[in-house]
């Protein structure tokens, strides 16, 4: 009854768990908040400078900025918009989902300074005169065309001025929005008109007579659709306040809805894909743990997003690689358990035994893993901005669930299984032939076992493949020297312009159209199987009118809003300056860890394994061109904080296999240890990255193209991040204790006993 009831308490458990996921992952899925880059919207970074010559900007200034801008943004109806002030004098507004974007970014920016002038531009009255808060669209009585009514704070005042522009020659009242002095004037303006464009007055309007009234009408300009809007958006930003300083963007980013849908389509089935494969590798190799792991991977899944709700995040298209990355952290755990697990099965153990001991051993291997990645992710959130803190984000929040679910709840799904004694004679259902077991009472050690990695001298083949690696630093070198990196606008600024299109695009044709308004880009590429992707570059950072005039013509011409990304030379520094600390701390930090919690050789290796790797990545950026933007950054930062997991599950074991040598008193013994330690971890080491591997490939076959680049530099920091931990960490830690026995004259105690009791020093 009692065997009967712990595998009964498994299969409630799992059907209560898929039926809770079933019943509300639909409500959790549509509560997700999706970033701008998968529902559309555009993101824009303001520097605050003064609107007059002698103003200064302070905190109080910047402050009442941002209040502004999140009144403007309430008039634009905008669902969960991102407000926050940066560095002092810069504000950041992200707004995912907004329809016009266009409208928007015109709305956020205008200073809303209303002034009437003559003829001549000279002022007559300011946005000083008018009463705040009063202003209102309306409509005409006898037309019924669209007009905005505004209120004075003197009606006296308003007579002597129409009194004086009555007797004018031309007898005209200029009504300005944002009149820039010096570039701006009413002649100009009447020239644009007669030549059927718009005009940057809202209104001119012949004053026969004095007006005694407190109320200004303001019309003509305003028919249509489009008329009506703009009404509506001079009377909101009249009583939002005027912006009593200048916003000038310095970087600014846009996606198209349409963008957006298809990035989160094909992301989600790469996803799918990918986290597909991975379940059935774990069934088909793992049996009986693997599906524990399916189970424990699906709660992963939905745990993280429920805890994302929970925290407001905002999921981006890098937050999804995160999600979807950590599931592959996730089957690390489970992999390094198992394998302790058929390790202590192929000794003799019982099930029952393998289990409690390998899940024991392996607590302290996982952690440290963990550890690494969490370092590094969080150097990411410092250090990034927008998408790739979200990627960040989604990340620490990837690695805390993956350890609950992997450790915690993996352990007590199988400590069912096992404890129910149901399963005490079935080792094939655990991944091992009972023809592959010892007897316990030969004695047999895990570090005893043989596999099929024996027959390879990995101290032998580190040499040649150490020679060969720094050969390889060497080359690219020369190519960074001679190439340099492709980099994209985040660290060499300017503005990167992606067009969709449903037909084939042609080069020419593009080119005419931008050179129609007056964009002629530097460089025109082209994308797709068919062509029907194109990127646009250019070495500035256009303005905001140009980013609009841009955009219409791309729409008009493709049918699709083109994403548009801006950079100005500032933040493409302090993106650089940024990325180069952020490594650097990352690295210390790995370095400073795996010192305190092993030793400093251990550290040293590592790191300069994980430096390795991260120079491969740029080194093949360099040779093939890639473009180098910010999720480069990230992807190379994840390589950094992942591959090292890698590393420390061998020294772990390089660790346990000292215990057991103690002295060591040639250099024969370093290296049995080092070779020794690589192949009872070399098959844990190979099922680990493919199982990330199958993630990272699915992602650049079926996802987006606008995370290609990164996936690619993960797939290229993966395969480097196994070589690196098998010919250059261990095999360098094992060159370093050769010195250090050396210099003890040949004799080396690694482990001491303390006092009495069983603790060692390691040494």
């Amino acid at each position: 009854m009692k065997k009967r009831s712990r595998i009964v308490a498994l299969v409630l458990i799992t059907v209560l768990l898929f039926s809770l996921i079933g019943v509300t992952a639909k409500t959790i899925m549509k509560n997700v908040n999706l970033g701008l880059d998968l529902q559309g919207g555009f993101e824009v970074l303001y520097k605050v400078k003064p609107l007059e010559t002698g103003d200064k900007i302070d905190e109080t200034a910047v402050k009442a900025t941002s209040e502004t801008l999140e009144s403007r943004v309430n008039v634009l109806g905008v669902s969960e918009p991102k407000i926050q002030i940066e560095e002092g004098n810069r504000i950041r507004v992200q707004l995912a989902g907004v329809k016009d974007q266009n409208e928007a970014r015109e709305i956020l920016s205008t200073s809303a300074n209303l002034t009437i002038r003559d003829a001549n531009d000279k002022l007559l009255l300011s946005g000083k005169d008018l009463v705040q808060g009063a202003a209102k669209q309306g409509f005409k009585q006898n037309t019924n065309e669209p007009n905005v009514l505004l209120k004075l704070k003197s009606a006296d005042k308003f007579r002597q001025v129409t009194e004086k522009v009555s007797k004018m020659n031309p007898n005209i009242m200029v009504i300005w929005m944002d009149f820039e002095k010096g570039k701006d004037s009413y002649k100009e303006e009447v020239k644009r008109e007669q030549a059927g464009k718009q005009p940057k007055y809202v209104s001119a309007a012949t004053v026969s007579q004095p007006i005694n009234s407190s109320d200004v009408e303001i019309s003509g300009g305003f028919s249509g659709q489009e008329g009506l809007q703009r009404a509506k958006n001079i009377s909101a930003l009249l009583n939002a306040g005027s912006l009593p300083v200048k916003l000038d963007e310095i970087y600014s980013t846009s996606v198209g809805a349409q963008f957006g849908q298809d990035a989160l389509h094909k992301t989600l089935l790469a996803s799918a894909v990918g986290v597909g494969i991975i379940f059935l590798f774990m069934l088909l190799y793992y049996r009986l743990p693997g599906l524990i792991a399916v189970i424990t991977l699906s709660a992963y899944i939905y745990l993280t997003l429920v805890a994302f709700n929970m925290i407001n995040g905002v999921l981006t298209l890098p937050g999804i690689a995160a999600l979807v990355l950590g599931v592959g952290m996730a089957v690390d755990a489970n992999i390094i358990m198992y394998e302790r697990i058929k390790d202590e099965l192929k000794i003799g153990r019982s099930i029952k035994q393998a289990y409690h001991k390998g899940s024991q051993s392996s607590f302290l291997t996982i952690f440290d893993a963990n550890i690494t990645t969490v370092l590094a992710a969080l150097v990411l959130f410092v250090f990034g901005v927008s998408s790739v803190k979200g990627f960040a984000t989604m990340l620490l929040l990837a690695i805390l669930m993956s350890f609950i679910t992997s450790v915690f709840m993996t352990r007590l799904l199988l400590s069912l299984v096992v404890n129910s004694n149901m399963l005490n004679d079935k080792f094939s259902w655990f991944g091992v032939k009972p023809s592959n077991r010892y007897d316990l009472s030969e004695g047999i050690d895990v570090h005893d076992l043989h596999s099929r990695w024996d027959r390879i001298n990995f101290v032998k083949l580190a040499k040649p493949l150490l020679i060969a690696s720094a050969i390889t630093i060497l080359l690219g070198i020369a190519s960074l020297a001679i190439f340099k990196l492709n980099l994209g606008i985040d660290f060499a600024s300017g503005t990167r312009v992606d067009i969709k299109s449903a037909q084939p695009i042609k080069v020419d044709e593009l080119k005419q159209e931008l050179t129609a308004v007056n964009l002629p880009a530097d460089n025109v590429t082209l994308a797709g199987t068919n062509n029907e992707n194109g990127v646009v570059q250019y070495k500035k950072a256009l303005t905001k009118n140009e980013i609009q005039d841009l955009k219409t013509a791309i729409n008009n011409k493709y049918g699709y809003e083109p994403n548009v990304n801006t950079v100005s030379p500032i933040i493409g520094k302090e993106l650089a300056k940024n990325a180069i600390i952020a490594t650097i701390i990352a690295s210390l930090g790995i370095i400073l860890y795996v010192t305190l919690r092993f030793e400093w050789r251990m550290g040293l290796t590592s790191v300069l394994a994980l430096l390795h790797d991260a120079f491969l990545i740029v080194a093949i950026f360099s040779v093939i061109r890639m473009e180098v933007d910010m999720t480069f950054i990230a992807a190379v930062l994840t390589i950094i904080g992942y591959s090292i997991n890698d590393t420390i599950v061998t020294f772990d074991r390089v660790r346990e296999n000292l215990r057991k040598v103690r002295v060591i008193t040639a250099p024969e013994q370093i290296d049995r240890i080092v070779n020794s330690s690589i192949r009872q971890t070399m098959t844990r080491s190979i099922n680990t990255v493919l199982t990330v591997i199958i993630v990272v490939v699915a992602l650049l076959l079926f996802g987006a193209p606008s995370i290609f680049n990164f996936s690619l530099a993960l797939l290229i920091g993966l395969m480097s991040g196994v070589f690196s931990s098998i010919f250059i960490a261990v095999p360098l830690w094992g060159i370093l204790k050769k010195r250090q026995l050396k210099n003890n004259g040949g004799k080396l105690t690694v482990y001491e006993e303390k006092k009495s009791n069983e603790e060692k020093i390691y040494v």
